[in-house]
């Protein structure tokens, strides 16, 4: 039995029905399958079945990242949820970006439901490549995937840190980074899962890694939030590692209808502690990272914040 059965099966007991009668069926766009946020997305499909006695089913889809999702957004019909940060929301709302020329009228309909773990950036290279700082990935082959906002983070960073023509991309889709780390394939590669990070374990366990850590100076350049990733955290980190980390929301259309975004609202909020429990990364959400969202709340969410006391700015409402 797998611990995300175990966890339902606990849950069951003490949960009360949220759904109606009629089964309600969610397509859930997450992101590569062995990340992080493919692994949230299993508990949360877990968590919403167990809370509303089996009213809602999530079907999860693997996703090459947040870009992808937000695109799909224009064109999924029914009950669609995808995560990714809000900034990416107001970019493709703007056509901006990554979504010049691309804009579509569906953008302005995308509705957040509520946060999940942020992104957290990291730099991962071999023990083997005796790199330990962003300098010395110079001549070096980097893996930092296609269409994900962690791929876009990371070339990015490369720039701002004058690494953009010093270093080879590598042809490899992140899924398969532990696999190309161990062979040689690569040196090093980028991934925005939130901490602990299932690719990057593998590799830590598999090959021996070390976690680049940026300075307070390079984390200002990004314009991003400073977070330290425990020491611990994987094996062989031995020390904290500065890094950086981005919000990140899960979001659905106007095409849901009111009472299936409230319950899907109401019941992740009421599983999150049992979700953290199982992964550690739950236990820093909370309803302050609300603020974050800087477009409109589905209005079925929003009767859920109201029944718990919680202000929503006029923005998004």
């Amino acid at each position: 039995m797998t611990i995300w059965s175990k966890l339902a099966i606990a849950g069951l007991a003490a949960l009360v029905p949220l759904a109606a009668s009629a089964e309600t069926r969610v397509t859930y766009k997450s992101a590569s399958a062995g990340s992080s946020y493919y692994q949230m997305g299993v508990q949360i499909a877990e968590a919403i079945k167990a809370g509303t006695d089996g009213g809602i089913i999530v079907t999860l889809e693997e996703s090459q990242g947040s870009v992808q999702n937000v695109m799909e957004a224009a064109v999924r019909p029914g009950s669609y949820v995808f995560t990714t940060p809000p900034a990416l929301v107001g970019l493709a709302q703007a056509g901006k970006a990554m979504f010049e020329g691309k804009g579509n009228p569906k953008f302005d309909e995308i509705r957040a439901l509520f946060p999940i773990p942020s992104l957290t950036m990291h730099f991962v290279m071999s023990a083997d490549s005796g790199v330990t700082d962003f300098a010395g990935m110079e001549g070096k082959t980097i893996l930092i995937g296609k269409g994900s906002f962690g791929a876009t983070e990371g070339a990015k960073y490369l720039d701002l840190f004058g690494l953009k023509d010093k270093v080879t991309l590598a042809d490899v889709e992140l899924s398969n980074a532990g696999a190309a780390l161990k062979n040689g394939q690569i040196d090093g590669f980028v991934t925005a899962g939130s901490y602990p990070a299932p690719n990057v374990i593998e590799a830590a366990a598999g090959t021996g890694v070390t976690l680049l850590p940026l300075s307070d100076e390079q984390i200002a350049a990004t314009k991003r939030t400073k977070l330290v990733i425990p020491a611990g955290t994987y094996a062989g980190q031995d020390s904290d590692v500065a890094t950086t980390s981005l919000d990140v929301v899960a979001y659905t259309t106007t095409q849901m209808d009111d009472d299936t975004a409230y319950a899907m609202t109401k019941t992740f909020w009421e599983q999150k502690d049992k979700m953290g429990a199982d992964a550690p990364w739950w236990n820093g959400v909370s309803t302050d990272m609300l603020a974050s969202i800087k477009g409109k709340i589905h209005p079925g969410a929003q009767r859920y914040y109201a029944e718990k006391g919680i202000a929503l700015s006029d923005a998004q409402k």
